[in-house]
């Protein structure tokens, strides 16, 4: 069958938590329904962002059988099934499938730094289990594994691989990975420190897979929509330009502990970090407050700031 691609805004959902540490079910309503009225294309559920690593597999399990029925109309639903093998990888796909998600991101298993013939063996074995759309995650500051494009465009051509998310600093993979001509969306990491974002939409990307949309969603979208006129290419470079402050704030701290702590001042469901993660100290998220309110975000959405220390 044919998947259908995402593009514009793919955003990297964070898991919202009750003050006991359990999943926040409604919380994820909110930000679904939040989302989508924010120009969000499609979310990734389970991601890095969502502290998936620290996640029992009962908990995913639990994370994708509710909210694949709280899907707003419109959005994609995308989660990450990466486990620490192949068979537990193709296990959680298959699960992800049969309980109705749109598609699955998968990574190389952390903590193994296998050699990429052995990565594109396993995202091969992957794409051939099922029938689910597939996007893969090139994030070697998380996984070693590195995977070079001659690597990507094979895999590229299989029906089942419909996104790419670059989280390297080289232009040149993204500049390859366009001009193959694959069928399959092009997308890249929102750090300002990668530097990937200009570049990939001028060479013809198809968004950003990014966290900080769940901080300024309306502004990402902006960021991520594929050029087409130059009316897109000038929004995208005003809103990234000017919101530079939040994207670097988003990356002061290791996912997601900026983005999740920001959140909580700003009256969104996020809760707690699972430990060892901390919360921002006091001094640290202040600087994201002032950020938010020197570019109107809080007016904007209608937020409330909360103080550093209240948020605490």
């Amino acid at each position: 069958m044919a998947h259908q691609h995402p593009t514009g805004s793919f955003v990297a959902l964070v898991t919202p938590m009750n003050a006991d540490g359990s999943i926040d079910l409604e919380g994820f309503r909110t930000l679904l329904d939040w989302h989508q009225e924010n120009g969000t294309a499609a979310v990734l559920i389970m991601g890095s962002t969502g502290e998936v690593s620290m996640l029992t597999p009962e908990e995913k399990r639990q994370i994708i059988e509710a909210t694949v029925k709280m899907r707003p109309r419109g959005m994609q639903l995308f989660y990450g099934c990466t486990g620490p093998s192949t068979a537990a990888t193709i296990e959680m796909v298959r699960f992800a499938e049969a309980s109705g998600a749109d598609g699955s991101i998968i990574a190389a298993p952390a903590y193994i730094c296998a050699a990429n013939a052995d990565i594109v063996d396993y995202v091969t074995e992957v794409l051939d289990s099922t029938d689910l759309a597939i996007g893969f995650y090139n994030n070697p500051p998380r996984v070693k594994t590195d995977l070079h494009w001659s690597d990507l465009i094979p895999l590229a051509r299989h029906p089942n691989m419909v996104v790419l998310k670059e989280s390297t600093t080289r232009v040149g993979q993204v500049a390859q990975m366009c001009a193959a001509g694959v069928d399959m969306s092009i997308m890249c990491c929102c750090s300002p420190n990668l530097g990937l974002v200009i570049p990939t939409m001028a060479l013809g990307g198809h968004g950003t897979a990014n966290m900080t949309g769940n901080l300024i969603p309306r502004e990402m979208a902006v960021i991520s929509k594929p050029w087409t006129t130059g009316e897109d290419a000038f929004a995208c470079r005003a809103a990234w330009l000017e919101n530079l402050p939040i994207l670097h704030f988003a990356y002061s701290a290791i996912n997601p502990v900026a983005v999740k702590s920001l959140m909580r001042a700003m009256g969104l469901p996020s809760g707690p970090l699972r430990k060892p993660l901390k919360p921002l100290s006091p001094e640290a998220l202040q600087a994201g407050i002032d950020a938010l309110s020197a570019l109107e975000v809080d007016r904007r959405y209608g937020f409330r700031l909360q103080p550093a220390l209240a948020a605490e």
